[in-house]
């Protein structure tokens, strides 16, 4: 469960692609802010994924991820080049295998070795021709298993990539666009495997004249309206309404948001969320929380090179660290999950808020003024900010 938004440059505010994600998962499952740096590998060298292993690339970009422990691939993530990737479960009438390449697999893959979303679109679809989808994407539960959307953001341009089982479809992004947990590609779509078509034909899903991706391999009538009531109905109305007023910080708003559940409470949880500024031609700016419910947490900037901002050992890990951040954060907010506006909640409210708009203040006047830095200087100012909102981050939870 899980909610993916993206703005191109024409819907934005100062005309950047910005993306945003909430990762939805079991509520007590950690999700990490882990760092990948930029490395090359030997000839002949394999990897090996949560499940299975693949060949390994001459050179694999740096990445930023927001990481479930026990996985080696991440929910959400952005590299070094600008490129930004969320992920949706999604349910088909296809078929799913036991094994293979987790989604959550497939998104890091993208991350590391797509330069462009056009490319990393390209390494993902060619990873579920030949290795497939599948297994089980809960800890220790083999049975839950769901195939795969995406949104994939860069700088420039983004994509929707929808696939189910080792079939795949993809649709352009033209101005605004968000996925929920369901098939939303209408029609043939811009990208598709070959053959898919003919497929669903063969199958008796749909006959060549009315081939349209959500109804076909999901056997439902698509609402051409979005539903203020449900997840992706809604992220649809908020990105709609607010085009040429889009900021990062509006996207966090987006990701808290309650009526529709976006900001997901109970046993799922929204366990990370991830806004990211896409700039073109200047750095870019990735907004993690590294914590449960957007709602209770603090976002903290990030800029590449990740060097000297604070991430958590990668994964996979084999058991939980209570230390963790996210662990503290979990156990210190437990009190004021629910709905009440209780003293206690109020004040950490209040005083999230009033941290969060210092930050976001800090790094806005930091881009408004960069061309009187050099990059380096921006880099290190960033730097700065990031430990401080951790430093704020803890004081948050130790109130």
């Amino acid at each position: 469960m899980c909610d993916t938004f993206v703005a191109l440059s024409n819907s934005t505010k100062d005309n950047s692609v910005i993306f945003g994600k909430n990762s939805d998962r079991p509520q007590n499952e950690v999700q990490l802010i882990t760092h990948v740096s930029r490395r090359r590998h030997s000839k002949g060298e394999e990897l090996h994924c949560t499940y299975i292993s693949v060949p390994q690339v001459s050179e694999t970009f740096e990445v930023l991820l927001s990481q479930p422990w026990w996985i080696w691939g991440a929910e959400m993530g952005v590299n070094e080049h600008g490129v930004a990737i969320g992920n949706e479960a999604v349910y088909s009438h296809e078929p799913l295998r036991s094994i293979g390449l987790l989604g959550m697999d497939i998104l890091r893959l993208g991350l590391e070795r797509g330069k462009t979303a056009m490319n990393a679109l390209t390494v993902m679809t060619e990873l579920l021709e030949n290795f497939h989808q599948g297994g089980g994407c809960a800890y220790n539960d083999s049975s839950w298993t769901y195939h795969n959307s995406y949104i994939i953001a860069d700088p420039m341009e983004a994509y929707v990539l929808e696939t189910v089982g080792d079939w795949w479809i993809a649709e352009r992004v033209k101005d605004v666009r968000s996925i929920s947990n369901e098939i939303s590609i209408r029609g043939k779509g811009d990208l598709r495997r070959e053959g898919i078509i003919q497929y669903a034909i063969k199958k008796g899903y749909c006959k060549d004249d009315n081939f349209d991706f959500a109804s076909t391999f999901t056997g439902s009538n698509i609402s051409e309206e979005p539903s203020p009531y449900s997840r992706g109905g809604k992220s649809t109305i908020l990105l709609r309404e607010n085009k040429e007023k889009i900021t990062p910080k509006l996207m966090m708003e987006f990701l808290r948001e309650h009526d529709a559940g976006i900001c997901m409470h109970g046993g799922f949880e929204s366990t990370g969320s991830q806004v990211s500024h896409l700039r073109k031609g200047k750095k870019s700016i990735h907004w993690f929380t590294g914590s449960t419910l957007p709602c209770l947490s603090l976002y903290k900037p990030y800029t590449f090179p990740i060097e000297d901002q604070r991430v958590f050992e990668l994964g996979p890990h084999s058991k939980i660290n209570p230390e963790w951040f996210w662990c503290k954060h979990t156990s210190s907010i437990a009190s004021f999950k629910g709905w009440g506006m209780g003293s206690e909640r109020k004040n950490y409210l209040k005083k999230l808020e009033t941290v969060e708009n210092e930050i976001i203040s800090e790094v806005d006047e930091i881009m408004l003024n960069e061309n009187n830095f050099s990059v380096k200087d921006f880099e290190n100012k960033i730097k700065s900010i990031n430990s401080n909102s951790w430093e704020k981050s803890i004081e948050l939870i130790n109130l």
